[in-house]
């Protein structure tokens, strides 16, 4: 696959602060790429220097083919909201919007094209400063879509948004990648990244940890499978004849996690079995980017949440009683 981005060693200093470690990315063409770190990894600084707002200290690269180090070659092409969308507060989102393509020289039709992309036609007339956070957000990408871009670039465009306008965002994305347009996009909620990028770079303290598919970095972590006995004191025994077995589990309330490949689930079915043990749960789950990425950095970033994985503890599997069984 083609690369909208490359770059070798790319580097920023901020006097002594090593802001981005030589970063070698390799963003494909004609995909939701996710840049996920925690805040201060060095996500925007990054950014920043692919749109050609900060200079790199050392490295090189292309962006959509052209160098680095010639921004004017290729911004034309290149749709972005870096830290969060400005505007005019008493104008509207439209009369924004038309000011913006005045200013780039771009036609006045792709005003109402954008509005219509980002579900605000129908808000289009009313105050920017009246608009909700999510409906800012919305607008800044409408501003960003204007040229028509190769290459969407997004810094954070979920940020402060609740579930609803997250789910907007999520859907327009994906949207987008479906027209052919590759977008970058940087996040800290992991969890929602990992619903729309097909590809993902991590990055830590300015450094780049892992860069690939999601599946590939997924797949990389170990498995989990989850069982809960009928009797909660049955959790310690069953905890207990894991660990004599040679297996790697802990204890998790009511719960017994036991790290290990997916045919791991029939051995503990056989093993609740034989003592004497009923369950009423037993499933098998990857471990999810979030914990990934906890995984690989030790750090909780974002939403991430530790212990029971969301959706194992809200749900019996029906079906499952006896001495066991699995979904």
């Amino acid at each position: 696959m083609t690369s909208a981005i490359e770059t070798q060693n790319l580097t920023k200093r901020f006097g002594d602060r090593l802001a981005v470690d030589h970063a070698s990315l390799h963003i494909p063409t004609g995909a939701v790429s996710g840049f996920i770190g925690p805040n201060g990894a060095g996500k925007t600084t990054t950014m920043r220097m692919l749109l050609g707002l900060v200079r790199p200290t050392d490295g090189t690269g292309t962006v959509l083919g052209e160098p680095l180090s010639k921004p004017e070659r290729y911004m034309n092409r290149i749709g972005a909201m870096i830290e969060g969308p400005t505007f005019y507060g008493p104008l509207s989102g439209r009369a924004n919007l038309v000011a913006l393509a005045r200013l780039s020289r771009l036609p006045l039709q792709r005003v109402d094209e954008g509005l219509e992309r980002v579900g605000l036609t129908d808000r289009g007339g009313d105050p920017f400063r009246a608009y909700s956070h999510g409906m800012k957000q919305r607008l800044g990408i409408a501003a960003a879509l204007l040229p028509r871009p190769e290459l969407l670039v997004l810094d954070e465009p979920t940020n402060g948004l609740d579930p609803a306008g997250i789910g907007e965002v999520r859907t327009l994305l994906r949207s987008l990648r479906d027209d052919g347009i590759t977008v970058f996009v940087s996040s800290h909620l992991l969890g929602e990244l990992e619903q729309i990028c097909d590809h993902v770079v991590m990055i830590q303290s300015g450094r780049l940890m892992y860069q690939g598919t999601v599946e590939q970095l997924v797949a990389a972590q170990h498995t989990e499978v989850w069982a809960r006995p009928e009797a909660p004191a049955d959790a310690a025994r069953l905890l207990a004849a894991l660990t004599a077995s040679g297996r790697t589990a802990r204890l998790d309330g009511p719960w017994v996690c036991v790290v290990a490949d997916e045919d791991c689930a029939a051995d503990l079915y056989r093993l609740a079995v034989r003592e004497g043990i009923t369950l009423v749960h037993l499933s098998t789950r990857r471990q999810s980017l979030e914990q990934a990425f906890l995984a690989m950095t030790g750090t909780v970033s974002g939403d991430i949440a530790q212990g029971v994985p969301s959706g194992v503890g809200s749900a019996v599997s029906s079906g499952v009683g006896g001495n066991g069984g699995g979904r």
